[in-house]
């Protein structure tokens, strides 16, 4: 476990209250107890919420310390987070008019989602102008009532995948035109030295 996830498990100690509170009140827990029984899928829905949450400050963190360097005169273009509107933890991130959609898509299912703002020649130019479809990681209850997230059968955490699909987000969005004038000033500076002699092998 990182130290980021043993911090989160001692600072939520609400259960322990719970507890030490039916020491003091045992007929009450057992009433409490019998009318509020155990249910996964309220588990898995009430987990779904919080892991969205927990996956947009991750995003936004990362997004702050990306566009920072653009604003000290790196000059490409930063990094927009929205809230999906009419849900309650859905989000995006938009940037070069390319949307990365991550949203509660099914009961126990959070997907990940390219899509274009609008038409544009320079988007998804190194995909054959197509986007990878929605990848899904889902919500299954653990054996000690404890929800736990997978792709493709393997447990991840909210890090872990905030910084992949970060990562090809910036990939993705990068400004093809930029990089071609990147590509002909670079050819421009070869042509020079070389007319001054200098051997660039």
């Amino acid at each position: 476990m990182s130290a980021t996830a043993r911090d989160k498990q001692v600072s939520n100690l609400g259960w322990i209250h719970d507890l030490a509170r039916a020491e003091n009140h045992p007929d009450a827990d057992k009433l409490m107890s019998e009318s509020s029984a155990y249910d996964p899928n309220a588990k898995i829905e009430e987990n779904t919420h919080e892991w969205l949450l927990e996956l947009k400050e991750i995003f936004t963190d990362f997004a702050r310390a990306f566009n920072a360097y653009s604003e000290n005169g790196g000059r490409f273009a930063e990094i927009k987070i929205y809230t999906v509107a009419q849900t309650e933890s859905d989000f995006m991130l938009f940037r070069n008019q390319l949307k990365l959609v991550v949203s509660n898509s099914a009961h126990g299912v959070i997907s990940f989602s390219f899509s274009k703002h609008t038409k544009s020649p320079y988007l998804g130019a190194e995909l054959g102008g197509e986007f990878p479809g929605a990848q899904e990681i889902l919500a299954e209850c653990g054996p000690f009532r404890d929800v736990r997230w997978t792709f493709r059968g393997q447990q991840v955490d909210a890090i872990q995948m905030a910084k992949f699909y970060f990562a090809e987000f910036i990939r993705m969005t990068r400004n093809k035109s930029a990089a071609v004038s990147q590509g002909v000033l670079l050819d421009q500076i070869k042509a020079l030295l070389q007319e001054r002699g200098i051997d660039l092998k």
